[in-house]
């Protein structure tokens, strides 16, 4: 039995789906919600095949990459009971090779599968639960959950209980194009814990504050507000100027996350994009220009994706708070 809530901004199918759904593809693998320098991986490859890096001081191990998603899964099926909730989609990258003591000598050519010892030092997944939804210009967005998990940022010179860093977020992912849209309520970008209780009392109070309702009414309000051809050059002109702004006039600019081969993309996309690209007359509502601006960021390594998808949303507000106010904001005029 479908729920419909808050004027149809969020819809829910309630218990017409398992818990985990084994026998859904998460996300096609021809289009990941992130795709520079990642591979995928599976939960059973990462708890089976990949060793764990340790504190160097005490040997203790690190929370594990299978142990944050695990941790989030479970979360996400408490906080979210009754709801269909699909297996993690896992991305991983820079890998760190290595090789038990017995193959020392061997030539690498001549290594066999058990003498070879891999972990990823980055990991990003995400997990979808497709029975709350909501539909905006025509796209379904499907509430998603997940984190990354990154080992350079950890001191692994010091003795277990040091602080271990993580991204968290919930937001939407658009099964359109499997962009990933994510807002600063959604979103942790520098969550500190020392043990597994403290990472899952955190990923558990972002999924209970999260108001799934307001930010998809967010994102509707996006397609009010349209940007001429001529608005949406100066906009990409006034972007790749931002890079090379003295820091005392950035001071009082939104930052701007993108860089110049994401910016590309973008102009690239607004003539071509089958789904985002500009009207006949050149313009281009502000969903559309959202949806290129995150489109371009699965370009992104995996340190820096979360933070640009909630840069992404930042900047759409600014430009439409500069469209309300017809001349302040420094992107547009």
């Amino acid at each position: 039995m479908e729920l419909i809530e808050t004027n149809q901004d969020i819809k829910t199918v309630g218990e017409a789906l398992p818990a985990i759904m084994d026998d859904i593809e998460v996300i096609s693998p021809a289009s990941p919600f992130i795709e520079a320098n990642t591979v995928s991986g599976s939960l059973s490859e990462i708890k089976q095949g990949h060793i764990i890096p340790v504190f160097i001081k005490d040997n203790e191990p690190v929370i594990s990459h299978s142990e944050f998603i695990e941790t989030t899964l479970s979360v996400a099926m408490e906080v979210f009971s009754g709801e269909g909730v699909l297996k993690p989609n896992i991305r991983l990258s820079h890998p760190i090779k290595g090789r038990i003591p017995e193959a020392k000598l061997k030539p690498a050519n001549m290594l066999l599968e058990h003498e070879k010892t891999i972990y990823y030092e980055r990991m990003a997944f995400i997990i979808e639960i497709p029975t709350i939804y909501t539909d905006i210009g025509g796209n379904r967005l499907t509430l998603s959950v997940g984190g990354v998990k990154a080992y350079n940022l950890d001191n692994l010179c010091n003795k277990s209980g040091a602080d271990q860093h993580f991204k968290i977020f919930i937001g939407f992912k658009n099964t359109v194009c499997t962009n990933l849209c994510v807002a600063t309520d959604g979103y942790q970008a520098n969550l500190r814990v020392k043990n597994l209780d403290m990472l899952r009392s955190s990923v558990k109070v972002l999924l209970q504050d999260f108001d799934a309702v307001e930010l998809s009414r967010q994102f509707r309000e996006f397609n009010n507000h349209q940007l001429t051809e001529q608005q949406f050059a100066q906009l990409i002109g006034r972007c790749r100027m931002y890079r090379f702004l003295p820091d005392v006039d950035k001071q009082n600019i939104p930052e701007l996350m993108f860089g110049e081969g994401q910016l590309n993309a973008v102009c690239n996309d607004y003539y071509k994009d089958k789904a985002f690209s500009r009207s006949e007359d050149g313009s281009l509502n502000l969903w559309n220009l959202f949806n290129l601006f995150t489109g371009a960021n699965k370009s992104s390594y995996i340190d820096s994706f979360l933070d640009r998808s909630v840069n992404a949303y930042q900047l759409i507000n600014t430009i439409k708070a500069g469209l309300r106010s017809n001349g302040t904001c420094w992107y547009l005029y």
